[in-house]
This record gives C-alpha cells, structure tokens and sequence, in this order.
C-alpha cells in the first residue's frame, strides 16, 4: 500500500522535472520579451529556478534518495503553450503581456505543488526538506507577485495598442520590477493572489 512518503517522493520526482525544463524555457522567453524590465525578471528568475533545482537535490539527499525527474506533464504542457503564445503574438504590443500571463501559470501551478511538498516535509518529520521547500515557494510566490506589478505597471497598458494616459512616458521611464527572493508580509488591503487580467 503507497504512503504519504510515496506520495511526497512521486511529487518531488515531477517538480525536479518541472523546474529543469523551466531553467530550459526562460531563455527562450526572455528573448521573446520586447520589455527590457520583463527580460530582466524572466533571467533573474531563472538563476533563482537553476538554485530550485539545487535544493530539490538536496532534498532527495535527506530523503537519501538519488535526484531523478518524473516527466511532469503539466509544466510540459504549460511551457508548450508558452512557445505557441511567444510565436502568436511575436511583433505585436500584446507580447509582454502574453509572456507574464504564460509564466504565471506555471508559477501558481509551483506554487500548489512546493505547498502541498512543504506540508507533507512536515508531517514527515524532515524538517530540512520543510525548510528548503519554503524556500523555493516564498521565491515563487515573490516572482509571481512581481510579474503581477510588472504587468500592471506597464505591460497590460501597452498591449492595448493605443495611446493612453500615460503615453507621454516611455518604457524607459518606467521604474524596473525586480524578481524579490523572499515574500514581503502582505498589506490588509492588497490582494497577493490577484490575476494579472483583473
């Protein structure tokens, strides 16, 4: 009979897959990005993605299982998507938009999975694998926050394709979006979890 501890190594197993196939497809959309800001996230997000994969490794090792990936369909599928919506809208205002919108998805589908992974650490009993993988999800959540900002700071406005009341300034002056490596505590009146379509 499979157990929480099956379970939870099943998991690991397809998000070290997951994120070895992100740190494969940020480059790609960083060169998509027209945005300067956006290409800058995307590639501090990537060295973030390449320590993921690090401390994945390391938790297999408290585990004292080898590293080993389970092709992880869903990030498969999303970062697929992702090359057909980065090919769509080549040359078009939507492009940024599109791209914060593709690498969302895969974050909030990280952020579900490395909850569920730290929860299950705990109950456990291995408190380092806990540790690590709060790690990896505040890195996540940060990023998905501060693809949020940037979108509402520039991108979304500028895939309209028209003028509009900001159209006296240029991207470049605009105040650039840093991808934080840890959550900030959140404000009663801010929404953390809100969509970049809203």
């Amino acid at each position: 009979m499979k157990t929480l501890k099956d379970l939870f190594l099943d998991e690991l197993a397809d998000m070290y897959d997951a994120e070895k196939r992100v740190v494969k497809a940020l480059p790609r959309m960083a060169k998509a990005a027209t945005s300067p800001f956006l290409k800058g996230a995307i590639l501090s997000h990537l060295k973030e993605t390449e320590g993921h994969v690090q401390k994945l490794e390391q938790v297999f090792q408290i585990f004292e299982m080898k590293p080993k990936g389970k092709t992880c369909e869903a990030t498969k599928g999303l970062l697929e998507e992702a090359d057909e919506i980065a090919a769509d809208f080549k040359g078009s205002p939507a492009i940024n938009a599109a791209l914060i919108s593709a690498a969302q998805r895969v974050e909030h589908y990280e952020i579900a999975s490395y909850g569920c992974l730290h929860e299950w650490a705990g109950l456990l009993g291995k408190r380092g694998a806990a540790a690590l993988l709060q790690q990896i999800l505040d890195e996540e959540k940060a990023s998905d926050e501060s693809l949020t900002e940037l979108a509402r700071a520039s991108s979304n406005e500028e895939s309209l394709g028209e003028p509009g009341p900001k159209s006296a300034k240029t991207a470049n002056d605009k105040k650039p979006v840093v991808m934080r490596r840890a959550i900030r505590p959140a404000r009663p009146s801010r929404n953390r979890t809100a969509s970049i379509t809203e």
